[in-house]
């Protein structure tokens, strides 16, 4: 995996075919595009995790104005590096709503995502003629469709609960694991994992010792050697970790040169690096919950999946198509707009709440009630005996262990919505 530098914070993304290869420009006139603002890190050390984001972002909308665009208007995809700092994510929110940005989207990091949530939610009631909705494609903390929901925000990843309760349904139904580890960064979302793993670990094995439970600072963990010798002291046959990133790929390099012999269960094994530092050491060994891995297309009819991961990957130089959500946000957000007929902030987020969709691998709604994404889940695990795609050139790829339908990924919420009355 290329790591991709130097992009600035106000990057625009060139969305027209035509355009695909030449330098982006600035200044499509406001009525004939959809501008839709990408906040997400661009330099630091989750720079190759916001970029390729955005490369996903970028790609997708290109797919639809060559098809037309929405409702005849082209969509922009415009890039803002906020250096995972919630801080400068709301003044970049502020300066995109003056220059006309009605859609925000972001996904690294639950910290940010909280405060867009909050930072959309004053701007919309003091500037009720120029509304943003915030479209959540990876931040997972529950609170965020939980306490903390708002009317302007959808979420088109599963949460931390819903993918815990995939993974600790699947890890209770195997006789074999009798100690876990749990590590994860020191933030919201790692802090949410840690308690909701505990309490349903508990109620599906309660014979299961939790052996560790260790949480580490964001980023800025170079060596994580001695994280992985508290997990070889514990005695741990599993671990389970939502890290991301670097701080995913950092992890279970360190596990792999020490020898650590225990089985991985995580959230993000799937990109961006970390395929490639398991090398053979992870085969066999580390399993991940997503709403998509590319090899599902040998199990689905998905042949438009296909040519996208086929043309994504060749086009930016071996870069996999690694968030299917950011699709499923992209094509609900255009159906939400054509059903509504007006990209209106309001009419467009009265069309999304409830909506429905087909997908290759079954029906995802967004649930009415606190908007959030239900969609089918995948146990998978990295394997050299894989059906067609490998992960990063490693000679290694992801092969299904289980499907969990989207109605069985649910969990209760305890959002209390409040809707604008016009």
């Amino acid at each position: 995996m290329k790591h991709y530098k130097g992009l600035v914070r106000r990057a625009v993304a060139a969305v027209g075919i035509a355009a695909a290869l030449a330098v982006p420009a600035i200044g499509s006139a406001a009525d004939d595009t959809i501008k839709i603002g990408y906040i997400d890190p661009l330099s630091g050390p989750f720079a190759n995790v916001g970029d390729a984001g955005l490369k996903h972002f970028k790609y997708l909308a290109e797919r639809i104005n060559a098809d037309g665009g929405i409702l005849g208007k082209d969509v922009e995809i415009i890039g803002y590096d906020n250096k995972s700092s919630a801080q400068e994510s709301l003044q970049i929110l502020r300066e995109a709503a003056d220059e006309g940005v009605h859609y925000v989207t972001q996904g690294n990091g639950s910290h940010v995502g909280g405060a867009l949530v909050d930072g959309v939610e004053k701007h919309n009631r003091r500037n009720p003629d120029n509304r943003m909705v915030f479209l959540n494609y990876a931040a997972v903390d529950p609170a965020l469709t939980g306490e903390k929901c708002s009317f302007w925000h959808f979420r088109f990843d599963a949460n931390s609960a819903m993918k815990l309760q995939a993974i600790t349904d699947y890890v209770a139904e195997q006789e074999d694991i009798k100690k876990v580890f749990l590590i994860n960064m020191d933030y919201s979302h790692g802090q949410a994992i840690s308690r909701i793993a505990k309490e349903m670990l508990k109620e599906k094995r309660p014979d299961i010792e939790i052996v560790g439970d260790v949480l580490h600072p964001v980023g800025k963990v170079k060596d994580f050697s001695p994280y992985v010798s508290q997990i070889q002291s514990s005695g741990a046959d599993t671990v389970i970790s939502g890290n991301w990133g670097n701080d995913l790929s950092l992890l279970v390099k360190a596990g792999s040169q020490a020898g650590l012999d225990t089985d991985w269960y995580t959230y993000y094994a799937g990109g961006l690096g970390t395929p490639t530092a398991l090398g053979k050491a992870g085969a066999g060994h580390v399993k991940m919950v997503t709403e998509w891995q590319e090899n599902l297309v040998e199990d689905y009819d998905a042949p438009e999946l296909r040519e996208i991961l086929e043309e994504f990957e060749q086009r930016y130089d071996g870069i996999e198509f690694y968030y299917l959500r950011i699709k499923t946000e992209m094509d609900m957000l255009q159906k939400a707009m054509e059903e509504a007929g007006s990209t209106e902030p309001l009419a467009v987020a009265q069309a999304l709440e409830g909506m429905t969709m087909e997908t290759p691998f079954g029906t995802v709604t967004m649930r009415e009630q606190d908007h959030q994404l239900l969609q089918p889940l995948f146990i998978s695990t990295f394997s050299e005996d894989y059906p067609k795609y490998d992960s990063e050139g490693t000679g290694i790829g992801w092969v299904m262990d289980a499907k969990l339908e989207a109605a069985d990924t649910a969990v209760d919420s305890v959002c209390e919505m409040k809707r604008p009355s016009s």
